[in-house]
């Protein structure tokens, strides 16, 4: 399966896709000089950056992204680690299948504003004993798609929002490989 892949950041949700052998054909970030750019290049992944201060908006950046995707034979688009929520515009460019993994057990501690650190930090402060990771399909209902995997992760007493994360994101690169592998 054709794969193309969103970035913002760091791209180590990238890195375990490519360590696993999966086919990248393209990724895409929506900032330029990220991490996840260095390692696309390194491993020989064409890579565009897309950003949305290059736009008119935000829905002409995202019809740009679904474009491209389509244009690059792009089956599956799988958002790790992107920042940006997409516009119906994409949609309609990209009439191929888009997964996103999200560092929580969806529903709880999704929405705007739920990435990163910040989801951590929320499922400290609700107190909840366990948390996990969420693959699941992108639809215009932010982080509401139907699900497709997930895994527990059991929160610590002395866990931190870092500490947590370190752990959930381990567990992120385990369920996106075998999430994708499944949709192949």
């Amino acid at each position: 399966m054709r794969l193309g892949v969103l970035v913002s950041g760091r791209g180590s949700n990238l890195e375990a896709i490519l360590d696993a052998g999966l086919e990248v054909v393209l990724v895409i970030s929506n900032r330029a000089g990220v991490p996840a750019l260095d390692i696309a290049t390194r491993r020989g992944v064409p890579a565009k950056v897309i950003r949305r201060a290059d736009h008119a908006d935000a829905g002409a950046r995202d019809r740009g992204i679904g474009t491209a995707l389509a244009e690059a034979g792009v089956e599956l688009a799988v958002l790790a680690g992107y920042d940006q929520v997409l516009q119906p515009s994409y949609f309609a460019a990209f009439g191929g299948r888009t997964i996103n993994v999200h560092p929580s057990l969806l529903p709880a501690h999704g929405g705007r504003g739920m990435y990163g650190l910040a989801v951590h930090r929320s499922v400290l402060a609700a107190g909840d004993p366990v948390t996990g990771v969420t693959v699941h399909e992108v639809t215009a209902d932010l982080d509401g798609g139907p699900i497709l995997a997930q895994s527990r992760v059991p929160v610590a007493s002395d866990d931190h929002a870092e500490s947590l994360a370190g752990r959930v994101l381990a567990e992120e690169h385990r369920l996106l490989v075998a999430t994708i592998r499944s949709l192949s």
